[in-house]
């Protein structure tokens, strides 16, 4: 284990081989009483070794000689939230060699979208519902205070997930992931607002979205409301991404 290994200057680590990682960027939309509407959301494990003993990281660990790297991210998300990915995507690998203080360690990343329904709905920062575990904690993917804080580089990683995430909310299939199915033009625009932080006009973002080629109206309305029931819509684009293929388990 990382933490079983003495502390080395850069040059010590330059003369050791790196230790292979991986870690996994998960991401869920949750209510945000602070800005009122939907916001992106992620899991984060408070470490209970050094380095870096007490502050919050992404969910990861080296990867085991068996395991491909695909099923150690989906085994991230599992062991952490209890919950199998819907997507999960390879974001790119990090080995810098002053990220760890101990051996050279390249991280290969990887980042799920989970569906709301799927993922716990708890007080900001509580712990995981799924696993009760009090170093498993919810956090804003904004929380400037906590990610300021976070053990080795994983502010990076996160800040670069986030920006790939927001140069691709623009396809459907973002939005299909994280709702589902089926879901109203108004649920689209709750998932484009919260990746990327800020509001959109109703009307021209209905406008846009209704003329997308991967988006289609179906014949069913959205139940349960005390007005005209919404209609909802369906993603027609590719079902799979190459790695939801795989068979995750």
């Amino acid at each position: 284990m990382l933490s079983q290994i003495p502390f080395a200057n850069v040059a010590e680590r330059r003369e050791q081989p790196p230790i292979l990682a991986v870690s996994t960027v998960i991401f869920s939309l949750r209510d945000d009483e602070r800005s009122g509407r939907k916001s992106l959301w992620l899991p984060l494990v408070r470490r209970t070794r050094d380095p870096y003993r007490g502050q919050w990281a992404l969910p990861g660990g080296p990867l085991g000689a068996r395991d491909s790297l695909v099923d150690a991210a989906a085994a991230n998300l599992r062991e952490t939230t209890g919950l199998i990915p819907r997507y999960l995507e390879q974001l790119y690998a990090f080995g810098d060699l002053e990220r760890s203080p101990t051996r050279r360690v390249v991280s290969v990343v990887y980042w799920a979208l989970v569906r709301e329904d799927d993922a716990p709905h708890t007080d900001t920062a509580a712990t995981s519902v799924l696993l009760d575990d009090p170093n498993v904690a919810w956090f804003r993917a904004d929380d400037e205070q906590v990610l300021q804080n976070m053990a080795f580089d994983h502010q990076q990683i996160i800040e670069y997930a986030l920006w790939r995430l927001r140069n691709k909310v623009e396809y459907g299939s973002i939005a299909h992931r994280l709702l589902g199915e089926r879901f109203t033009l108004a649920q689209v625009r709750e998932v484009y607002e919260a990746v990327l932080n800020k509001s959109l006009d109703p009307a021209n973002f209905r406008r846009q979205l209704r003329n997308a080629a991967d988006i289609e109206e179906t014949d069913e309305f959205l139940a349960g409301g005390k007005h005209r029931p919404p209609r909802l819509y369906r993603y027609t684009g590719s079902p799979t991404h190459p790695l939801e293929s795989e068979n995750i388990s």
